[in-house]
């Protein structure tokens, strides 16, 4: 991954994402959901992508796969804008890029069948021959643990939520794309049925050759499955490293602070006391200089008149942040 006010450390970006803004108009004011994000992802890499509910990150997914036009900024995909990719282009190029919903249910129509609901993405491609989309279905239900016999005839309320999910990984996977947005995909999830999928999803990546973006607010669960991890706050990046580099050495106080909010279990392990001071601003009028800093006990005059920018601050570890902790 490559950032703006860093050196690059991937030859081999896949995605590359380059001062992306989306904003939203409400009435006659404007929210501020993405501010200036700048990314790579390499090829086979998963990159979690965590922050609390609210600070752009489903906006940022979308904003890439083009499902929300950006405001300014650019996306390339493989060397191609996808910001500047309309009509029959953009849907060629969307071939190679999917996206797994959060709510497994509620994104699958409820009156098709299994198998029409997997098979749309290749009706949708120009695969005329109904043999050969059948074919497609059956192995794909196969490849992510669903018996594709019984399935493809059944509607989505017959399923669990578990095996709804199974069932969009199948769809995003039916046309053999390089890169997949998981947007919160556990979320909706019982525990118990978290592991499976997160297992399953690390089985399709090493099977399939995938690139993934992997998008959550619980840091245990990316943790689980991120190589790298970047945090984001009210739209901006806070922090981007190595996974386990920055849960032993987190520096961002953000960052800490979501790591003290992990459970522990262990019931002789007191939880930290340190919270966040204030309540989150509003992203229609963000805090000028470090959007941070409203709640950091770190905060002083120069956090509010300057913008912290991404600098390294151990190998392959950037954080934006005047004062940060390592």
């Amino acid at each position: 991954m490559m950032l703006r006010s860093a050196p690059s450390i991937s030859s081999d970006a896949l995605l590359e994402v380059d001062n992306l803004v989306v904003e939203y108009p409400v009435g006659s004011r404007i929210v501020h959901a993405v501010s200036g994000v700048s990314l790579q992802i390499a090829r086979g890499e998963t990159l979690g992508l965590v922050g609390e509910s609210g600070c752009g990150k489903s906006t940022l997914g979308r904003a890439v796969l083009q499902l929300r036009r950006p405001t300014s900024g650019r996306v390339l995909f493989d060397g191609h804008d996808l910001t500047e990719m309309q009509g029959d282009a953009l849907r060629l190029m969307r071939r190679r890029v999917q996206l797994i919903f959060q709510d497994p249910i509620a994104s699958l129509n409820p009156r098709r069948k299994i198998g029409d609901i997997v098979a749309e993405p290749l009706v949708i491609a120009g695969v005329k021959d109904p043999e050969k989309r059948k074919q497609l279905v059956h192995e794909v239900l196969s490849a992510v643990g669903l018996d594709p016999t019984p399935v493809v005839g059944r509607l989505p309320h017959e399923f669990s939520g578990g095996q709804c999910q199974r069932i969009c990984i199948a769809r995003a996977l039916i046309l053999n794309p390089e890169f997949i947005v998981c947007d919160e995909p556990v979320s909706a999830l019982d525990v118990s049925i978290r592991a499976q999928i997160l297992n399953l999803l690390e089985e399709m990546k090493g099977r399939f050759g995938l690139t993934l973006l992997f998008i959550a607010h619980d840091l245990a669960v990316v943790k689980a499955v991120s190589d790298r991890v970047a945090v984001m706050y009210l739209g901006r990046l806070c922090e981007v490293g190595p996974s386990e580099q920055l849960f032993v050495k987190p520096a961002h106080p953000y960052t800490a602070l979501l790591i003290e909010a992990i459970p522990m279990p262990d019931p002789d392990v007191r939880p930290a006391e340190t919270v966040p001071v204030g309540e989150p601003p509003s992203p229609i009028a963000p805090p000028s200089g470090c959007r941070f800093r409203t709640r950091c006990p770190r905060a002083d005059q120069r956090c509010s008149d300057e913008m912290p920018e991404l600098r390294a601050v151990a190998p392959s570890q950037f954080v934006a942040c005047h004062h940060p902790l390592i």
